[in-house]
């Protein structure tokens, strides 16, 4: 962050979009270590970004962090006990942050990606099978999310008026379905 703003330029808006899905295991064969990691990656890393930028925004009085997240957010699903609390804690981490930053004009939201990005080097490299399935039955443009719509979503809630900020925000595909369950 320092050297960013430093030899680029005031950091006007930050996304954190690590995911935190370290695969699926049953409530048994999830380690210690593995349960540690995603919340590490999920809420840990999601806090330090909130940290670390947030004393340059607050100084010009603006700014805005974005943290994509996940339906676990919101419900768990069998086998994801590491990737639900990591999802959870960082939606809740948006909420807590928010409420300190908001008044310094800094803009929090957390957007969650309620279905299938068209990402094939990230999803397909993590679930190639269920990806490969979901792209036989899916058609770009109507059911699965699009990097370039997200781009657009992102940049509105920048962009946002400060009388009418987002904080929380579910993107999906206009036909629903729960593809990962297909």
């Amino acid at each position: 962050i320092e050297t960013i703003e430093r030899d680029v330029g005031p950091i006007e808006v930050a996304i954190y979009n690590i995911g935190a899905q370290v695969g699926s295991r049953s409530l048994e064969k999830t380690s210690y270590r593995i349960f540690n990691l995603a919340l590490s990656m999920g809420a840990i890393g999601a806090f330090a970004l909130a940290k670390e930028v947030s004393p340059h925004m607050i100084k010009r009085g603006k700014g805005t962090v974005i943290y994509t997240s996940a339906t676990a957010a919101y419900r768990g699903n069998a086998g994801q006990h590491a990737h639900t609390a990591a999802m959870g804690a960082r939606k809740n981490l948006t909420q807590s942050i928010s409420a300190e930053l908001a008044p310094h004009g800094i803009h929090i939201c957390h957007v969650n990606m309620d279905g299938p990005v068209d990402a094939p080097e990230t999803i397909g490299k993590l679930m190639p099978e269920a990806f490969e399935k979901m792209l036989e039955t899916k058609k770009p443009n109507d059911e699965l999310l699009l990097p370039e719509s997200i781009a657009d979503t992102y940049w509105h809630l920048h962009t946002q008026p400060r009388n009418a900020w987002t904080l929380d925000l579910d993107l999906r595909p206009w036909k629903e379905q729960a593809w990962f369950n297909s």
